[in-house]
């Protein structure tokens, strides 16, 4: 009877073991570079999942640190991705959406600490008013490693307007970048994600060179500069185990891929 049990155990526990092996096996080549996504930081009362404390955000930056990780450039990683070149493990890239004045006035001074570059998608027509970054602030952040990219003029999601207006919104936005900031733009975050290809196209068209989405998309492997797929970090994601499993690399396999529009 003894021998029955060990024989059974030894066989479930050889089925076990190859069954984790040819999971490890078949996802090894599948790391992705995690392209972490934030908006707010601030102790607002608004949506969780878009906002993230002044505190939660500096034990998440404290823990890229102390963890290994290496923080690049969203252009290092594009070019990187053009050239079929492959990152080791541990590397991110931090973005931000909508273009806050908190990321001023309470990431910015994290961020410097740490030396960590980030890429702020602007909405170019709110740039100056209320809760929103300055001009000069924003040309502040530049000289100490921040990039900036469009959000298009008024953050309209571009699959629901007509395609004179999805140019103006796109190419416009550049252009007042560049005339403001005295260079060029090279990336663009797609409002709330959503495109197609009619849309890509524009933004190839003029002049990006990539072009960033949430988890929608057509290509799963995110190999795509004009559909970068994101990982969404707010104040819920505060323990070492999460930050972990959305740091891992591997976390976007597991997602569920949303329609691009």
């Amino acid at each position: 009877m003894i021998k029955r049990f060990l024989k059974t155990l030894l066989f479930f526990l050889f089925g076990f073991f190859i069954l984790i092996g040819s999971f490890v096996f078949s996802v090894r080549d599948r790391y992705m570079v995690s392209i972490l996504m934030y908006h707010n930081v601030d102790h607002s009362d608004r949506p969780k999942t878009n906002t993230v404390s002044p505190e939660s955000f500096l034990k998440q930056m404290a823990y890229l640190q102390q963890h290994g990780y290496h923080v690049i450039t969203l252009d290092a990683w594009v070019t990187a991705i053009k050239q079929n070149k492959i990152f080791p493990h541990k590397t991110v890239v931090i973005t931000f959406d909508d273009g806050f004045e908190n990321n001023y006035t309470q990431a910015f001074a994290i961020l410097k600490q740490y030396q960590f570059p980030a890429t702020i998608f602007l909405i170019t027509d709110v740039v100056g008013k209320p809760g929103f970054l300055t001009w000069d602030q924003i040309k502040e952040m530049e000289k100490s490693g921040i990039s900036f990219g469009s959000h298009t003029r008024l953050h309209s999601y571009l699959p629901s307007i007509d395609h004179a207006e999805q140019r103006n919104q796109i190419q416009i936005s550049k252009e007042i970048l560049e005339t403001q900031l005295g260079h060029t733009i090279d990336y663009l975050a797609y409002p709330s994600g959503g495109f197609n290809e009619s849309i890509q196209a524009l933004v190839k068209e003029s002049g990006y060179k990539g072009a960033c989405t949430t988890n929608r998309g057509y290509h799963p492997h995110n190999d795509d500069p004009y559909e970068i797929k994101r990982i969404r970090f707010g104040d819920q994601d505060n323990s070492d185990f999460v930050l972990w499993v959305k740091l891992s690399g591997y976390y976007q396999i597991f997602r569920k891929w949303k329609n691009p529009e």
